[in-house]
C-alpha cells in the first residue's frame, strides 16, 4: 500500500506525478490503472484511444476527496503509462478499418476484394493480439494481489481483463452503463468490434452469470432478440422505461434498487460514458441522445457498494477527446469514483 502519509490533497497537484496528482508508484498501490488506446472498430466519431492520457492531464484538477469515501486515496491509484506499440497499432488498423467500412457501406461483397479481405483478416488479428496483451498485462497485476481497473478506448478493450478476471472468481456478474447493449455479434465483420463486447464476453467468458444493463437506448433487433432469449441472464434496464416510470412517480431510489436486486454478489463495472447525457461528454464515440446525468449513475454504484456486495473491477470506456477538455474533465471525475468504490470494497 502507498505511503501517502505526506501528501497534502489540499495542495495544487504536481504534474510530475501520477494520476490525480498522486505520489505514487506501481509498485506501492493497490489499484492500478491499465490505460488501452485502442479504438480500431469506432463506427462513428474517432478520438477514444487518445482519452487516457487526456484523462490522466485533466485528473490533476480533481480534489482527492470524497465525503462518501474519504480516505480510498490513500491505499493508492497508479496509472500505468500509454503503451505507444498498442496506440501506434490501433491508428494503423483504424485507417485500414475506415476503408474496410467505407467500402461495404456501399453494398460491396468483400469476396470480391483481396485487398478488402486482408483488411479485415487484419483488424481481426489486431482484436485477437489486443485482448491476449490485456489478459497477461492484467493478469500479472491480479497475481501480485493488485486491484486493476481499464482505460479505454473504445468499448472492445476490456475483454482480455474480463478473462484475467474469471481465473479469479467462479461467479460475477457485470453492471453495464452505457446507451448500446453491445450485444452484436461480429459488427461489420469485426468479431472483436466496440459493438459487440458484451456478445464476446457472455460468449467466452462462462463464469459471468448475469449482465444488467442500465441506460440502453439504441439497439439493433437482434440485440433485442439476444436478450429475449437469454433465459434472463441479460437483463436491460432501458432508458424510455427508465424515463417512463419516472414521469409516472416512481423514485430513482426504487429503480436503482430495482436495478441492484438483479445482480449477484460479485459485480465487475463496465462504464461507458455514453450511457451518460451527451452535454457531460458530447465527443463520446457514438452519441446518442437521453442517458443519465452523473449523480443518478453514482448513486446506483453507491446502492452496490451499500448493499454489501463485492466490486471486483472496473473499466471505463469511449470518452472523446476535445481542445476544451471538458470530455476529460468529465471522464477523470468519473475514474475517481470508480477507483473509489474499488478499493473501499476491498477493504
Amino acid at each position: 500500500m502507498s505511503d501517502l502519509s505526506k501528501h497534502d490533497p489540499n495542495s495544487v497537484s504536481n504534474p510530475e506525478n501520477n494520476v490525480f496528482g498522486l505520489p505514487t508508484t506501481e509498485e506501492n498501490s493497490q489499484l492500478i490503472i491499465i490505460p488501452v488506446p485502442w479504438e480500431v472498430t469506432v463506427s462513428y466519431v474517432a478520438g477514444t484511444a487518445r482519452a487516457p492520457e487526456a484523462i490522466r492531464k485533466a485528473s490533476l484538477q480533481v480534489d482527492v476527496f470524497d465525503s462518501e469515501m474519504p480516505d480510498a486515496w490513500k491505499k493508492g491509484f497508479y496509472m500505468q503509462d500509454v503503451d505507444t506499440k498498442i496506440l501506434m497499432k490501433s491508428d494503423y488498423l483504424r485507417r485500414e478499418a475506415e476503408l474496410y467500412m467505407d467500402y461495404i457501406s456501399r453494398g460491396e461483397k468483400i469476396d470480391d476484394n483481396q485487398f478488402m479481405c486482408k483488411i479485415l483478416k487484419d483488424v481481426n488479428e489486431g482484436g485477437v493480439y489486443l485482448n491476449e496483451w490485456l489478459y497477461e498485462q492484467s493478469k500479472e497485476l491480479l497475481d501480485k494481489g493488485k486491484l486493476v481497473g481499464i482505460l479505454g478506448g473504445d468499448h472492445s478493450t476490456p475483454l482480455g481483463y474480463m478473462k484475467a478476471l474469471a481465473e479469479k472468481h467462479d461467479s460475477f456478474g457485470i453492471l453495464q452503463i452505457d446507451a448500446h447493449c453491445d450485444l452484436r455479434e461480429g459488427y461489420a465483420g469485426f468479431k472483436y468490434s466496440h459493438a459487440s463486447i458484451m456478445y464476446n464476453a457472455l460468449n467466452e467468458i462462462p463464469q459471468i452469470e448475469r449482465l444488467v444493463q442500465a441506460g440502453i437506448r439504441d439497439y439493433s433487433q437482434s440485440e433485442w432478440e439476444y436478450i429475449c432469449n437469454s433465459n434472463y441472464r441479460v437483463i436491460s434496464f432501458f432508458d424510455k422505461d427508465i424515463k417512463e416510470r419516472r414521469f409516472e412517480g416512481e423514485t430513482w431510489k426504487s429503480i436503482a434498487e430495482d436495478i441492484l436486486d438483479k445482480l449477484p454478489q460479485k459485480v465487475y463495472i463496465s462504464f461507458d460514458i455514453d450511457g451518460l447525457d451527451r452535454k457531460l461528454c458530447p465527443h463520446t464515440g457514438t452519441p446518442v441522445p437521453g442517458g443519465f446525468e452523473l449523480a443518478e449513475v453514482f448513486f446506483i454504484l453507491r446502492k452496490v457498494l451499500q448493499s454489501g456486495k463485492h466490486i471486483i473491477g472496473f473499466d471505463l470506456c469511449e470518452t472523446g477527446v476535445s481542445e476544451s477538455d471538458w470530455n476529460s474533465n468529465v471522464g477523470a471525475r468519473v475514474l475517481f469514483k470508480l477507483c473509489n468504490l474499488l478499493v473501499t470494497s476491498n477493504n
